[in-house]
């Protein structure tokens, strides 16, 4: 496992509304292959982030959470790549995780596993981790590892939202 850079980015998100702007403004910069894992307690904002994602992607919608149905994948409607939105919140562990199968589409989708924390970290070295804090007023904290976004220009992009 790469070690992740520094120093976090933190943005802080006043509004839901915010959270999905910050959700579209990196969805813009995503490419196949991607992962992102998204932490927080219920409620912080894990899929509005996504649902600002996946405008910021292109994808077809509607973005709700897949708690009950673990995985769903959104197709691209700009020639980009899917949008592959699992929720980890309902498996036992590394082992369910597995049995999902994601290593077959993580190089041509964007992945995005809410509560994906200490198990998704399996399927690249390159991922980005957003933790989610506050109810009133977010916070966003990016941590970065791999070489993708380690001191990566599209991450750095987001840095004048906080």
């Amino acid at each position: 496992m790469t070690a992740p850079m520094t120093a976090p980015l933190t943005v802080t998100l006043p509004t839901a509304a915010d959270t999905q702007a910050l959700g579209r403004r990196l969805g813009a910069l995503l490419r196949a292959g991607d992962l992102l894992l998204l932490t927080g307690e219920l409620g912080a904002g894990k899929t509005t982030l996504t649902q600002g994602l996946a405008e910021g992607l292109g994808v077809r919608g509607p973005i709700t959470s897949p708690t009950f149905v673990i995985a769903r994948v959104h197709p691209s409607l700009v020639a980009g790549p899917p949008l592959v939105h699992v929720d980890a919140y309902r498996l036992s562990g590394a082992l369910d995780f597995d049995d999902l199968d994601l290593d077959a589409s993580v190089e041509e989708s964007v992945t995005v596993v809410e509560w994906g924390h200490g198990v998704a970290e399996l399927l690249s070295e390159d991922y980005l981790e957003v933790e989610l804090t506050g109810e009133d007023e977010r916070v966003a904290r990016f941590t970065a590892h791999g070489p993708r976004w380690v001191g990566s220009p599209d991450l750095e992009a987001l840095r004048g939202l906080g």
